[in-house]
């Protein structure tokens, strides 16, 4: 039975809203102002390293996190000590190669990642644009695979990098199967930034797109995040997992406009049934033998 589809976004403007605050990283859950102990402060102090657009002295890392001097001191040491970040010869902090090491353990043992390869491989392949996998990582969407179209396009997303949730086309998808309550609340909780003219601002205007996507089995991304860039993405359902997981295909705007989008939409949906389909046999009696 097929699902009517409604696009009910004004197309975007040309240019990018330069008055607002900067985030290390944008699209963050806003965080408690006492972190939960020392490893908590650690753990923060690890990610904005890891998120930076750029790499940070320490100057920079005690100006976007609010932490002590001292506090941030010794947690850096702490981390640098354990092999988790490096200290480069220009006073910057960078990823450790200890931290790569348990990532590429991680990376090796995700399911997700092998079971939808192929399938994202033969919607690459139909639609000739780029493809995406992706998974809700609190209030980003961290992405785990990526196929290039056929015209390589100057993307944010790459590979283990994340994106706010409610700018793109994967994280709004990967909301739509958020029970009310708890995308109410992670709404609420979300530091909004605008990235184009496009973008969605409120917890109001969030919860609305996303109950579209949870009517219709899909949703868009039309230059919210990024100008120039159309998307169409859908939910990965996968019941008895621990993550909540969307694909899309993503493209320019003046080669994908929003019809195309509408064509595909069902071919996306249907790739994610898919993938779903696959999830749910590993975990019936039969596939574990």
């Amino acid at each position: 039975m097929s699902r009517q589809m409604t696009v009910d976004v004004a197309m975007p403007g040309s240019k990018m809203p330069n008055d607002q605050k900067h985030d290390p990283v944008p699209g963050r859950v806003r965080k408690a102002e006492m972190e939960t102990g020392t490893l908590g402060k650690a753990v923060s102090l690890l990610e904005l390293v890891a998120f930076a657009e750029k790499p940070m002295r320490f100057t920079d890392v005690v100006e976007a996190c609010g932490q002590p001097r001292g506090t941030v001191h010794r947690q850096l040491a702490h981390l640098l000590a354990e092999g988790l970040i490096d200290h480069a010869p220009d006073q910057t902090y960078v990823v450790g190669l200890r931290l790569l090491q348990l990532a590429a353990k991680a990376w090796s043992g995700n399911d997700l990642r092998s079971v939808a390869a192929p399938h994202l491989a033969a919607l690459q392949d139909a639609t000739q644009e780029s493809v995406h996998l992706a998974v809700l990582n609190g209030g980003q969407v961290t992405y785990l695979d990526k196929i290039e179209g056929r015209h390589t396009l100057r993307m944010h997303s790459q590979v283990g990098k994340s994106s706010p949730v409610y700018c793109t086309g994967v994280g709004k998808a990967a909301l739509s199967l958020l029970p009310a309550d708890d995308l109410a609340e992670l709404a609420a909780g979300l530091d909004f930034h605008r990235f184009t003219d496009n973008t969605i601002v409120t917890p109001e205007a969030l919860v609305k797109d996303v109950a579209a996507i949870r009517m219709n089995g899909c949703g868009f991304d039309l230059q919210e995040h990024e100008i120039g860039i159309h998307c169409v993405a859908a939910p990965v359902h996968a019941p008895g997992r621990n993550f909540h997981a969307a694909i899309s295909v993503t493209g320019p705007a003046y080669r994908v406009d929003v019809e195309q989008l509408r064509k595909w939409a069902p071919q996306v949906r249907e790739t994610a049934d898919r993938i779903s389909a696959e999830l749910a046999c590993r975990l019936s009696p039969v596939a574990d033998g």
